[in-house]
């Protein structure tokens, strides 16, 4: 199921310490939370222009973020239709939801394996401060 992750919600201050993990690839290239999320919101809408709707970006940067991650995989996270009469559409590729799958168990992994050093920081950072841009 699609989640957005909590830092595309409103803003304000946070209530817990969050991780946020960006792959960073030896071609240079970068896969992070915003391009899962959009991986994730292509998924469950079946359109690049839905999911970008869903995470308020314009169509023109989703379709470029899409561009980016087909490039750094061997193969094609996303394929896309064309639009018109039958109207277009996306769908991940084997290769899409495995790039997901795998994000998402490094993030989990990362997190669990930092759960000490997650409440050391609490303890250090001010509470209830506005998050700044």
């Amino acid at each position: 199921m699609f989640s957005v992750p909590p830092f595309f919600g409103a803003p304000g201050p946070m209530p817990d310490t969050r991780l946020s993990i960006r792959l960073d690839l030896p071609s240079g290239d970068r896969i992070g939370p915003g391009k899962i999320a959009l991986l994730e919101a292509i998924q469950a809408s079946g359109s690049i222009s839905a999911a970008a709707r869903k995470l308020d970006m314009s169509y023109r940067r989703a379709w470029l973020l899409v561009e980016q991650i087909n490039h750094a995989l061997q193969e094609p996270a996303v394929t896309a239709a064309t639009g018109g009469r039958q109207g277009g559409g996306a769908a991940l590729t084997p290769s899409g939801e495995r790039v997901i799958e795998l994000y998402r168990s490094i993030e989990d992994i990362a997190r669990s394996s930092a759960k000490e050093e997650f409440r050391a920081v609490g303890k250090l950072v001010r509470k209830g401060r506005a998050a700044r841009a």
